[in-house]
C-alpha cells in the first residue's frame, strides 16, 4: 500500500518526530507530582532512569518491528498481521476517536493556555484559536508530507534547544544550592506504591516513539532509518528528561519542587528572573504545538491503512493527487479534534482510555515474539538485544501499568472498555460492507 506515498522523510525527519512525538508538556508539568509522591531527590532521578530504561526497552522492540515490518499505519500493521485484522482496527478505532484526537485536542488548549500569558484571551476566544491551531496544522500536512515534517523539525529542535538552555542554565547560572528541604519520603511499606504512583506520570511523559512507525510509507530507506530515528530519538529524550530533573534539583528545593505546579517556570525565574519565566511559558506552547504538529502529521496514515484494507471508509484510502497525502483522513481528524475541543470533554476521555493506550503498547510488542515463529521476510534484520528478556520487560512493565491503572481507577477504565467494546460492532460492519467474512475477533 505504500507504493503511492512520496517517499519525502529521510532519518531526520524520523527522528524530529520521535522527540516532537515524546516532548509535550510532562517534562515540565509531572516533576511536581513526582516529588509529591517521593519526596526524595535520588529516588525521583530513579524512577526518571527507570522510566528511561523502559523507554528503550520498548524502543528497541519496536526497532525490530519497523525494521522487519515498515507498513504504513505502523502499530495499527504490526497489530493486525501479528494477531487478527480486529486487534489493528480496535488501535486505530481508538486512536482516531480518543486517543490521538483526544491528545490533540488538549495539546492545542494547552498551547493556547500558554500562549494567552502573552496575548490575553477569554475562554471562548481560546477554543477558536485552538481550533484555528487545529485547522491550520491539517492544511499544513495536506499540501505535503515535507512541508508538514518541516514544521515538526522546527518545533522538536526549539524543544531540545530550550531543555538544553535550561539544562545549561541550571548548570552555569544558577544562584546558590537552596538548602535541602525535607519533604517526607513514604514509609517504607507504602515506598512500592508511591514508586507506582509517579511511574504514571514518568511512562505518560516518555510515551510517544511509535509515531515515526506511522509515516513508514514516506520515509526512504523505511526499514533502516524508522529504526534508527526510533533509538536515537529515545536517547535524545532520555538525555534531556534526566538533564531537566537535575537542573531542577539543582536551583529548588525538594519541598519547593513538590509545592509548585510549574516546576520548570520557577527554576527559569530563579536563573534570569521574569522573562525566564515568560521563556518557559513560551517553550511550553512550542513543545505543545509541535507535539500537536507530529500527532497531526503520523495518526492519519492509520486511517488511510484502515481504509485501504477494507475497515473504513472508502474515501480514506484516495491520497490527494496532486499532494499525495491522505487528505480526507486529515480532514476527518481534525473534524473530531475540533469537536472535542468544542465539548471541552477530552480530558475525561483521555483518562478513560490512558491504559487501553498501555494495552496495544504491550501487544505491538508482543508480536515480536510472533513474528520470530514466522519465516523471516526480507534479508537481513535488526534484531532486538537481550531478546526474549527486553520484550518481555517491557509487556511485563506495561501489564503491571494497566492493571495498576485500572485497579486504581475502575469507573474510567470501564469507561475505556466501553468505548474499545463498541469498536467490535463498527469491525462488523465495515467488514461486512466490504464483502469480506468477518475476521476473527
Amino acid at each position: 500500500m505504500s507504493h503511492a506515498f512520496r517517499r519525502s522523510l529521510g532519518v531526520f525527519d524520523l527522528t524530529m518526530i520521535v522527540v516532537g512525538a515524546i516532548i509535550g508538556s510532562g517534562i515540565f508539568l509531572t516533576p511536581s507530582m513526582i516529588m509529591r509522591h517521593l519526596g526524595d531527590p535520588s529516588t525521583v532521578i530513579g524512577v526518571w532512569v527507570l522510566g528511561g530504561l523502559m523507554a528503550i526497552a520498548g524502543a528497541l522492540t519496536f526497532t525490530e518491528l519497523a525494521h522487519a515490518r515498515p507498513h504504513v499505519g505502523g502499530m495499527y500493521a504490526w497489530l493486525s498481521a501479528a494477531f487478527s485484522p480486529f486487534a489493528g482496527f480496535a488501535y486505530g478505532w481508538c486512536m482516531l476517536l480518543v486517543m490521538n484526537s483526544g491528545s490533540l485536542a488538549a495539546l492545542f488548549t494547552a498551547c493556547v493556555t500558554y500562549l494567552a500569558v502573552f496575548v490575553p484571551m477569554s475562554g471562548p476566544l481560546q477554543k477558536v484559536v485552538a481550533i484555528g491551531l487545529c485547522l491550520s496544522l491539517t492544511v499544513v500536512n495536506i499540501l505535503g508530507v515535507k512541508q508538514g515534517s518541516v514544521v515538526s523539525n522546527l518545533f522538536s529542535l526549539a524543544k531540545i534547544v530550550g531543555l538544553a538552555a535550561l539544562i545549561l542554565g541550571a548548570l552555569f547560572f544558577a544562584p546558590s544550592s537552596p538548602p535541602p528541604q525535607s519533604v517526607s519520603l513514604p514509609p517504607p511499606g507504602n515506598l512500592i506504591a508511591a514508586v507506582a504512583m509517579a511511574m504514571v506520570g514518568v511512562l505518560w511523559s516518555y510515551g510517544g516513539w511509535q509515531y515515526a512507525t506511522f509515516p513508514a510509507g514516506e520515509a526512504r530507506r523505511a526499514e533502516w532509518n524508522i529504526p534508527v530515528s526510533i533509538l536515537v530519538g529515545v536517547a535524545i529524550v532520555v538525555l534531556l528528561y534526566i538533564g531537566a530533573n537535575l537542573s531542577y534539583l539543582s536551583v529548588l528545593s525538594p519541598a519547593e519542587i513538590a509545592a509548585e505546579e510549574r516546576v520548570a517556570s520557577l527554576t527559569a525565574e530563579r536563573i534570569a528572573g521574569r522573562a525566564g519565566a515568560g521563556i518557559i511559558s513560551a517553550l511550553i506552547a512550542v513543545s505543545t504545538f509541535g507535539t500537536a504538529s507530529v500527532y497531526t502529521l503520523a495518526a492519519p496514515r492509520i486511517y488511510y491503512a484502515m481504509a485501504h484494507d477494507g475497515v473504513f471508509f472508502r474515501s480514506v484510502a484516495i491520497l490527494h493527487p496532486r499532494w499525495g497525502t491522505p487528505a480526507t483522513a486529515l480532514m476527518i481528524q481534525a473534524g473530531v479534534v475540533c469537536v472535542l475541543i468544542l465539548s471541552g470533554t477530552f480530558e475525561e476521555l483521555i483518562s478513560y482510555v490512558a491504559f487501553i493506550d498501555w494495552v496495544f503498547y504491550a501487544l505491538a510488542a508482543a508480536s515480536v515474539f510472533v513474528f520470530r515463529r514466522r519465516p523471516q521476510e526480507g534479508g537481513r534484520r535488526f534484531l532486538t538485544p537481550g531478546y526474549p528478556l527486553t520484550p518481555a520487560l517491557f509487556i511485563l512493565v506495561s501489564i503491571w501499568f494497566v492493571v495498576y491503572l485500572f485497579y486504581n481507577e475502575p469507573v474510567k477504565s470501564g469507561i475505556g472498555l466501553t468505548i474499545l467494546a463498541a469498536s467490535v460492532p463498527a469491525y462488523v460492519l465495515w467488514s461486512r460492507r466490504a464483502g469480506k467474512a468477518t475476521s476473527r475477533i
